[in-house]
């Protein structure tokens, strides 16, 4: 089941949903609104090897804000933190957002129980667009959950490599393949 967006301002309070900083005017019927920080990524490499370390270059937003080309995966991050304790985590872009031809991830919009850190987005845009930071690029919802359940970075088999993020995270994909070869 969703939360409601009376409901989430009621988990806010007891603490199973932490946003920070939170604005109880972003709340929505069923989700929160989340602003675009200044600084985007992309990759510099011109193949990506899912075994090594990516190398990425790092780009301001600004106050004029910047034009987004078609063919470019730009990583982003929300300007909010969010820790979310028994419930699952879902980002999506805004509705205003995608009309724009914008989308704001390619698969990652699922967040695990226990998530802590800034949302990544991972940018794409259908023909060139003028983003500036601190708009309200995407919105959290957040579900319910059935059964017992340990919280990300903390079962046997996840590394929680993506978990208590300070920045834009670039992929990690290359410890998968480091992992592996261990066993």
């Amino acid at each position: 089941m969703m939360l409601t967006g009376l409901e989430i301002k009621q988990r806010i309070k007891k603490g199973d949903i932490v946003i920070t900083p939170f604005d109880e005017t972003k709340v929505n019927p069923n989700s929160v609104n989340l602003k675009l920080h200044n600084e985007l990524l992309v990759y510099t490499d011109k193949v990506l090897d899912m075994k090594k370390p990516l190398n990425t270059k790092k780009i301001i937003i600004p106050e004029e804000g910047l034009v987004l080309e078609p063919g470019v995966l730009y990583l982003g991050r929300t300007y909010e933190r969010t820790i979310t304790k028994g419930l699952v985590p879902v980002i999506d872009g805004r509705s205003s957002i995608g009309r724009l031809g914008i989308f704001i991830h390619v698969t990652a919009g699922f967040g695990d129980i226990g998530f802590d850190g800034f949302w990544t987005l991972e940018i794409t845009v259908i023909h060139p667009v003028r983003i500036y930071p601190m708009v309200d690029i995407g919105q959290i919802r957040y579900h319910t959950i059935e059964g017992e359940y340990l919280e990300y970075g903390k079962t046997k088999n996840k590394s929680g490599k993506y978990q208590i993020q300070d920045d834009i995270m670039p992929s990690m994909i290359h410890k998968d393949f480091e992992n592996n070869e261990d066993k």
